[in-house]
């Protein structure tokens, strides 16, 4: 809203490329009482420094946003004479949330985050949505479960994936992939292949951008249902049907914890106690109860996340290098991943990696100093991949064993042998999801009764 003067509002949004552009999008774009300033930029390297192009700003912003580190906010908010900050991302602990509201109104702004009302579109198509209180939950194993299940029913799915917009902005502003060769085309990060790919191969189409108004008009086009793949921690964009949240047996405490995990899992239809088969009795119970004490309304089911090795017997007694997840490890805050997991059962003697570690791969670790006994598989561009490529190169080991989604073996070229490691989401008791989901589509009509 603009002030008595009819001077338009000046706003920073401080995101990582993601929920910040979509928020920007869907509520401020054409909105002639506010001028988004800048956008600041954490989480996500190499994105400060450039600016939202003008082509997906609109004609409010001829020459584009602004995107900058998030460590100049003050700087940014005295030399724009900002009235308010909104917060636009995922998976940081409260405290950070508050933090970076004091510093805002340090400045004499307003400190505001938009929710679902504001930010969800409405489909044209029923959407189930899958969400988290963490990353590293089993979100995608998930979602890879529930279009195989929908596919299984005769519909048509699309696969909606949060946004993980790397690369060139205008070129990813709507983006469909159906094949790795569309992945190729695209210039895809590993992080972006790490949740595209295994959509893929199992074959769905997935969807995916920037703005994601111009996404769900692209999807609808080609389904009867859309699954909604969220990211992180984060609320989805479109207004769900069905909204499943996933919360970590072996992390329980994080779900009351964390921004917006605790909020997703207050909105969820279905409660998923993931991880079952990695937890104590214990730790099962006590998540459940924090769950129903957060939402005492939703369904509640539990799911195992059973890891498979490629060839396990080769590895038993023989030395390995991990590379696990990026994301799970570093702002997922997990120590290790499905490859480790893997590799511990297996028998496998697990080498630490950091001796010989590039310098450049080097530098993200320091920031994530629980990450220890394996190796994140960082790609967000070219240079970052090719330090990936030379660490594991490094290696004095007798295989490496990716529990990273994608088939590493085709992004890096190595001496050793690579092994997949593979998460898969199974039922572990009654009800099952599968029950869930069917009664929700025989609602909408999608199923026969």
């Amino acid at each position: 809203m603009a002030d008595s003067r009819g001077v338009p509002r000046r706003v920073v949004i401080m995101g990582a490329a993601g929920r910040d552009f979509h928020n920007f999008n869907v509520v401020f774009r054409a909105d002639p009482t506010v001028r988004v300033v800048a956008f600041t930029a954490t989480q996500i390297p190499g994105i400060a420094g450039r600016r939202y192009p003008a082509s997906l700003a609109g004609p409010l912003y001829p020459d584009g946003i602004a995107i900058e580190e998030e460590t100049e906010l003050e700087a940014i908010c005295r030399r724009e004479q900002v009235d308010e900050v909104v917060f636009a991302y995922s998976d940081v602990r409260h405290e950070t949330v508050m933090h970076a509201g004091s510093r805002a109104l340090a400045m004499g702004a307003d400190f505001r985050i938009l929710g679902p009302g504001a930010t969800m579109l409405v489909a044209a198509c029923p959407v189930i949505a899958i969400s988290a209180t963490r990353t590293g939950c089993g979100k995608s194993q998930t979602a890879r479960w529930l279009s195989r299940h929908l596919r299984a029913t005769g519909l048509r799915v699309a696969v909606v994936r949060h946004p993980m917009p790397y690369g060139d902005l205008e070129r990813q502003r709507s983006q469909r992939f159906a094949s790795r060769e569309d992945l190729d085309v695209a210039e895809c990060t590993i992080e972006e292949r790490e949740e595209y790919e295994p959509h893929i191969a199992a074959g769905s189409v997935v969807f995916a951008g920037v703005d994601y108004a111009e996404v769900l008009a692209q999807a609808e086009r080609e389904a009867d249902v859309i699954v909604w793949d969220g990211g992180n921690n984060d609320f989805p964009f479109y207004r769900p049907d069905l909204h499943i949240v996933l919360t970590d047996t072996l992390r329980s405490a994080d779900a009351a914890a964390y921004h917006p995990g605790e909020a997703t899992l207050r909105m969820a239809d279905v409660v998923v106690l993931a991880k079952v088969n990695a937890a104590s009795d214990e730790q099962v119970v006590e998540t459940e109860i924090r769950a129903r004490a957060l939402n005492s309304r939703a369904a509640v089911v539990r799911a195992a996340s059973p890891v498979t090795l490629d060839s396990a017997e080769q590895v038993r007694g023989r030395r390995v290098l991990v590379v696990d997840d990026g994301p799970t490890l570093t702002h997922g805050g997990l120590p290790f991943g499905a490859g480790y997991s893997a590799a511990v059962e297996a028998g496998a003697l697990v080498v630490d990696p950091l001796p010989y570690v590039d310098e450049e791969i080097q530098a993200v670790l320091r920031r994530y100093p629980h990450v220890k006994s394996v190796l994140p598989a960082l790609g967000y561009g070219p240079s970052q991949l090719a330090a990936l490529e030379r660490s594991i190169a490094a290696s004095p080991v007798d295989f490496v064993i990716s529990g990273t989604p994608i088939d590493l073996a085709a992004l890096v070229h190595v001496p050793q042998p690579i092994l997949r490691a593979r998460y898969e989401f199974a039922d572990a008791g009654e009800p099952t999801l599968g029950s869930i989901v069917d009664a929700k589509l025989r609602d909408l009509g999608l199923l026969a009764r």
